[in-house]
């Protein structure tokens, strides 16, 4: 599901105040990481994630791998910080504007 522009400034602004949910540690992003976003996506369908250290490329493919991973959208990236949101296609919680 692609995100329309309109559509991401509305989860850049949902996303605004909340704390990272998920923090990533000296080993990355694994296996046991990627179950977890996977039900923290499932139940807040928005999740911020701070990355592990490391240069832009290294985050770059924790992203990548995260994303790739949970089949979720990539909403916005400053720093160490990514949003990302997938839609709870049995329960949706948040009403996206067109």
């Amino acid at each position: 599901m692609a995100l329309s522009p309109s559509q991401r400034r509305y989860l850049r602004s949902l996303a605004h105040d909340l704390n990272p949910v998920i923090l990533l540690g000296a080993k990355g992003a694994t296996e046991a990481v990627l179950k977890e976003l996977d039900l923290a996506l499932t139940h807040h369908e928005l999740v911020k994630v701070k990355l592990s250290g490391g240069d832009k490329e290294e985050r770059e493919a924790q992203i990548a791998f995260l994303a790739g991973g949970t089949g979720s959208e990539n909403v916005q990236q400053i720093g160490h910080i990514v949003v990302l949101f997938r839609r709870n296609e049995d329960e949706p919680k948040l009403a996206l504007p067109r």
